[in-house]
């Protein structure tokens, strides 16, 4: 059975991996899944602390769960975000559906 500590080290994987990512890419959609990988490092420490609580509250998982709810939805907008971000630019570059030649 996994302990807290391989979630940790997993998380500290997830966190130098979305650095290394924002510090070598020049593009901005590498930057954004360098920012991905830093907040799906966030959640999954969050929820990880929640499910090996102390017992006043033992795996509740009501905190960590909203918290993880709410990295999930930045992450979606994030998404959106790349989304538009290439279309626009396949729309400058000509690119787009529909303008074939």
């Amino acid at each position: 059975m996994p302990t807290l500590m391989h979630y940790l080290v997993l998380s500290a994987l997830l966190l130098g991996a979305g650095v290394a990512t924002i510090l070598l890419k020049r593009n901005p959609l590498g930057v954004l899944m360098g920012i991905e990988m830093i907040l799906n490092a966030a959640m999954l420490n969050v929820v990880a602390f929640d499910a090996f609580a102390p017992p006043p509250n033992p795996g509740s998982g009501a905190e960590g769960r909203v918290f993880a709810l709410f990295i999930i939805l930045i992450a979606a907008a994030q998404a959106a975000l790349v989304v538009a971000i290439v279309l626009n630019y396949q729309r400058s570059r000509g690119k787009a559906g529909g303008e074939g030649a």
